[in-house]
């Protein structure tokens, strides 16, 4: 429903906004959800962008800012000035402001930083200080702390204090005299327990925190496993130094989603919403530049098998089927060992048991295409071309499988992301390893005169 009332009300927007009517367009954003102003701004053109945004007051415009996709986040800030970029990151919580700020040009950053008043400052600098694919990259600053002697309504009264400057609040830390994290308090039990009852005596102490150093990746499945809405984070000294929400986990697994596929598809890097061909396209030179060499390859092994082409001219026929074959399966099999390590359903001590798991796949596999080959090709021309076709077709399969679901594994032990086992990289090195295979044979097998 959302989509559809911005899809009808857009034409309306781009109209008031070529006739200049800011006070007609401010009453209809003032009213309008923060995601439906981002949708908003991700259809517009540049300078209706620029004109819009600069519409939004402080407040809503903090709330907006993060939500926009990159491209379109540098594109609607090119002409917001100090003052106002500074008004709009203080009316954001940390985490939030940390992600701006750190998009910034280096002579922006520095001046917004100082403009801040000295705490957010001090909480936006900590935070820029941690890896942005960390949990100390994700987590947001503003906590709810009390000490484990603290009585209920002594925690109601500072959750009343803090209501406005505390979003998405579900839990209350608990925490020693030195800031160390001892347990949680959530809402329901907070509410449900009787006003003098001390912290301690109604905390949960068996929820672990998670550490400041922890890839997001295994933040969120950490979420996913423990079913949280949100989770504190601590340093190596075990003291609270932030906390992370499940909207923050929402926004990691569709980064890291957009950003295995991207990978897989061989073109990193790049943002929908990019507006610049010429980035867009050095993003994806590489990647292409890996398959060209790849061909290139596979072009010279051709020349070292020119004979056995010329020999058997059917040979070359059947090169696209064994290709194509053990690309396939190796990406079959890669891309499901991707996605097992992104959701946690495979761990490393498992690759013994997957790569077994596999290979009992691809030996069904090759069995059943290598059989229907050699029945067709049978059919085409002759038994000893038959056989020559479905032993290759058998062997290349086996070798593409188990290579698809191992390189993923070998890349995650090596801190590599496993995305990269299923590029262009790998399925066009299965491409090459394949046709050397079928050629192999056919050459071999035709030189001892069978």
């Amino acid at each position: 429903m959302a989509d559809l009332q911005v899809e009808s009300i857009l034409p309306d927007i781009q109209f008031l906004i070529h006739d200049g009517q800011r006070s007609a367009l401010l009453n209809i954003l003032i009213d309008m959800h923060p995601a439906d102003i981002e949708d908003i701004l991700n259809r517009l053109e540049k300078d209706e962008r620029h004109f819009l945004f600069s519409l939004l007051p402080p407040e809503l415009a903090s709330e907006v800012l993060p939500e926009l996709d990159q491209p379109v986040a540098e594109d609607v800030l090119e002409e917001v000035s100090d003052q106002r970029l500074t008004s709009i990151i203080h009316e954001m919580e940390s985490d939030d402001a940390a992600d701006v700020v750190a998009e910034l040009p280096e002579d922006v950053k520095e001046r917004v930083l100082d403009t801040l008043e000295d705490e957010v400052s001090e909480d936006v600098k900590e935070l820029l200080d941690y890896d942005e694919d960390s949990a100390g990259g994700i987590m947001a600053k503003e906590v709810l702390a009390m000490p484990a002697d603290a009585t209920v309504n002594e925690t109601i009264e500072r959750l009343r204090e803090l209501r406005d400057e505390v979003e998405h609040l579900y839990n209350i830390w608990v925490t020693d005299d030195n800031n160390v994290y001892l347990g949680t308090v959530n809402l329901a039990d907070l509410v449900l327990a009787r006003g003098n009852d001390r912290l301690k005596t109604i905390m949960n102490d068996e929820i672990d925190p998670i550490h400041v150093d922890m890839d997001q990746e295994d933040v969120a499945l950490h979420f996913k496993k423990y079913d949280l809405v949100s989770a504190p984070v601590v340093d190596k000294q075990g003291r609270l130094v932030g906390r992370i929400t499940v909207d923050d986990i929402v926004d990691v697994i569709e980064e890291e989603g957009s950003e295995d596929m991207a990978r897989i598809a061989g073109a990193p890097d790049e943002e929908i919403q990019e507006d610049s061909v010429l980035r867009i396209a050095r993003a994806r030179i590489p990647w292409l530049l890996v398959a060209f060499t790849g061909e290139i390859i596979a072009a010279v092994i051709l020349g070292m098998f020119s004979a056995t082409l010329n020999q058997r001219i059917i040979t070359a026929l059947f090169i696209p089927v064994v290709m194509a074959m053990g690309g396939s399966s190796g990406q079959q099999a890669s891309v499901t060992v991707v996605r097992g390590l992104a959701t946690g359903d495979i761990e490393l001590r498992d690759t013994r048991k997957r790569l077994f798991k596999e290979f009992r796949i691809s030996l069904l596999n090759s069995l059943f295409f290598s059989f229907l080959l050699f029945a067709i090709v049978y059919v085409w021309d002759s038994i000893e071309f038959a056989t020559i076709l479905g032993a290759s077709m058998f062997i290349v399969i086996n070798n593409a499988t188990v290579l698809g679901a191992l390189v993923p594994l070998i890349f995650k032990r090596l801190n590599i992301d496993p995305a990269l086992a299923a590029a262009p990289l790998v399925s066009t090195t299965n491409d090459i390893i394949g046709l050397f295979i079928y050629l192999s044979i056919t050459t071999i097998t035709l030189s001892l005169g069978l």
